[in-house]
């Protein structure tokens, strides 16, 4: 992609006084240029008269802080008080491709994994550039000169401010090789920092999707199939078509929508439509056929790693277990319901919402309204919660379509209803597990096997036998067992299914962590102490569980009725380990307490890194103690929080956070955490009542019935 800087400051909102630096960062598509075109960066720094910088992040912020630890990564090189940085969101483009995941999108716990180094480079970069213009500019030599505090200063008092530099700057090739600051160094990377995006959510500055509001916008409410999946064969709008404020009825791909002066006029009037529906193959789904369909599933296995023998070792076992694990389908729940804004007008159409993949957005809203993709303008706002919901992009898309078909901007507002049953699940995982223990309890062979159904098959079009990385996410163990096997069989169920937080992680460490859980048991062995004999060669994994057993005071004499339960997982470079300790009355659970020890590597914002973990425990707790989605006729059951409960506040734990300072690469964290949560409160479960639940969610149903 090249775009002229003005027709770049126009998309971006920047368009004023200074000049925006382009810099050039390992993996971009070719090396930027400084002055003339904008080609191809993966970042941007724009320098305005006042001196203050804007960062053009390339990721969207979806409550996990990048719009603070993006800027701090820029800030700590280029030398600014961070709280001078402004953020500004990226418009589509592939130079802004993020590098771990493929394409220009938020999600895998990746933002800081992949800017790391990128966004310090850029910074480096520009800084270099500043100082090289002053030092042409005074007639001295570059190194004489320090950039600091927004100015480069020199001999003689000389100075002067970036924004003066910033012209002459822009001028200037874009430098190859910066020197990066060394960490013992750093004045920004690593210190807590207040967000930079608290200010404007709390004073209401702050615009999400649903806050989007255009000249001579009109809404819409969408009538979609109750079963996913299926069209529409006829309607009767005439009822709809006379109530207060309707401006018409339209027909799209996937449904019949309202279009009124108000959301709340177009939705009652939607209320009041007739439409007969062809519900298609999906009404055959339930989640009984869907539970049979994946125990015997008939597809070949696709293997994720081997090592050693494990079918020779499990046969000379002086004892072998076997155990099955089942994982429920699962909606997001985002707080602020899909939505999204659309104005198509003179072969043009800007979208404007909360997108975790701009590149998506923007190809398929394209391919619906007839467009080229270059004539599909992004805009992406705060997201009131994406948690992967958002890396789709269906209600952009209807946006659009309604908006061509009235000739307006419409806003199209899904309610809750239409969220929890129009989703695009977590797919049901069925987990079958065997291990061979020697005479002393150790474990000599473990097998593990995944049957789900593969997101990235649906999303991607990933061929069929081929290794979805998405499935294999924690399904190899840590532990010191010689001889293991794991594969996975890709099973398609019929229901369409999404990326959910933590992704696979979450369901194969659940099925890991609880069966070595049931080895220990076997052993005669604490689940503590059995755990970390298996881990000599792996010190970071070592190291984390006991710090969370420490923490928790492990083996210490717990008060009357209280359990605790541990598990251990590596996920998205980030190592960590969790113990729950909880009570039971009456099958139910209460979660008193959770002890978390991450290694993270090398942290940006510690304060945010431990809110990303208790709000990842929050949103792992809630599918662990209730949520989960049922079919019946190819309908989904559940419709809003009374019956797809998320945790209460009255439901929360207390939670208690080490952070582990390394040296290490950067980890990820708004993931990994979510994963662990079933595991180590199901594991607490063995403990206080000797049952072990193999599914989720740990309802007082499940509970009873295992």
């Amino acid at each position: 992609m090249t775009t002229t800087r003005r027709d770049f400051l126009k998309v971006t909102a920047l368009v004023g006084g200074g000049l925006t630096l382009g810099v050039s960062l390992p993996g971009a598509v070719s090396v930027a240029q400084a002055a003339g075109t904008l080609h191809t960066p993966n970042a941007w720094v724009h320098i305005a008269d006042d001196n203050t910088i804007t960062l053009i992040s390339a990721r969207s912020e979806m409550g996990q802080g990048v719009y603070t630890s993006m800027p701090m990564l820029i800030a700590e090189e280029l030398g600014v008080d961070i709280r001078k940085i402004k953020v500004e969101i990226a418009p589509v483009g592939e130079v802004y491709t993020n590098a771990l995941l493929g394409g220009q999108l938020t999600g895998g716990s990746t933002s800081v994994r992949d800017g790391w180094e990128k966004l310090r480079v850029a910074g480096a970069q520009v800084r270099t550039m500043l100082v090289t213009a002053a030092a042409q500019k005074w007639n001295v030599d570059a190194a004489t000169l320090k950039a600091a505090d927004g100015k480069v200063t020199g001999p003689g008092g000389r100075k002067a401010t970036y924004g003066e530099l910033a012209d002459a700057a822009s001028k200037l090739p874009v430098p190859k090789d910066v020197v990066l600051k060394d960490p013992k160094d750093f004045k920004i990377i690593g210190k807590p920092t207040k967000r930079l995006d608290t200010p404007r959510k709390v004073n209401g500055t702050a615009v999400f999707g649903i806050d989007v509001k255009l000249p001579g916008m009109v809404y819409a409410s969408l009538e979609q199939c109750p079963v996913i999946g299926g069209k529409v064969v006829s309607f009767d709008a005439s009822k709809a078509k006379a109530m207060p404020g309707v401006i018409d009825v339209v027909q799209i791909r996937d449904g019949v929508a309202v279009v009124a002066d108000s959301y709340w006029r177009a939705k009652k009037a939607r209320e009041a439509l007739t439409v007969t529906w062809d519900e298609g193959a999906g009404a055959a789904i339930d989640n009984a056929s869907m539970m049979d369909g994946i125990r015997n599933a008939k597809d070949a296995p696709t293997p994720i790693k081997k090592t050693g023998d494990a079918d020779a070792a499990m046969k000379s076992a002086a004892k072998t277990m076997q155990a099955e694990y089942w994982s429920p389908l699962l909606a997001h729940a985002t707080m602020e319901p899909q939505n999204f804004t659309a104005d198509y007008k003179d072969g043009k159409c800007l979208v404007i919402g909360p997108a975790q993949f701009q590149q998506g957005t923007q190809g398929n809203v394209a391919a619906a309204v007839g467009l080229k993709p270059e004539d599909v303008t992004v805009q992406t706002t705060f997201l009131g919660g994406g948690f992967g919901r958002r890396l789709e992009y269906d209600f952009a898309v209807q946006a659009a379509q309604i908006s061509k078909a009235v000739g307006k901007p419409v806003k199209l507002l899904w309610s809750r209803e239409d969220d929890t049953t129009h989703d695009f699940y977590r797919p049901m995982a069925f987990h079958r597990m065997a291990a061979g223990l020697d005479a002393a309890g150790k474990p000599v062979a473990l097998t593990f096997q995944l049957t789900s159904q593969s997101v990235t098959q649906r999303a991607f079009g990933l061929p069929k036998g081929t290794l979805d990385p998405f499935m294999a996410e924690a399904a190899v163990v840590g532990y010191d067992i010689p001889n293991m096997t794991q594969e996975l069989i890709e099973h398609d169920s019929g229901l369409r299914v999404g990326y959910w937080r933590s992704v696979s992680h979450a369901l194969n460490a659940f099925a890991n962590e609880s069966f070595i859980d049931e080895l220990a048991a076997a052993a005669g062995k604490d689940p503590y102490q059995y755990r970390l004999a298996l881990l000599d060669k792996q010190p970071r994994f070592a190291n984390v569980l006991k710090i969370a057993a420490s923490k928790a005071g492990w083996g210490k004499p717990l008060a009357k009725g209280r359990s605790r339960g541990i598990a251990l997982m590596e996920g998205y470079d980030t190592y960590m380990a969790q113990v729950a300790e909880i009570s039971v009355k009456d099958n139910e659970i209460t979660v008193h307490k959770m002890w978390v020890a991450a290694d993270l590597g090398r942290m940006v914002n510690p304060d945010t890194v431990e809110a990303q973990i208790e709000s990842s425990i929050a949103f792992g707790l809630s599918s662990v103690l209730g949520s989960e989605i049922t079919l019946d006729k190819g309908r989904v059951q559940q419709t809003n929080f009374h019956d797809y409960p998320v945790i209460r506040m009255s439901q929360m734990p207390r939670i208690d956070v080490t952070l582990v300072k390394s040296t290490e690469k950067p980890g990820g964290i708004g993931e990994p955490a979510t994963a662990l949560v079933g595991p180590a409160v199901a594991n607490a479960l063995f403990a206080a009542t000797g049952k072990r639940v193999r599914k989720l969610p740990l309802s007082p149903d499940n509970i009873k019935s295992a």
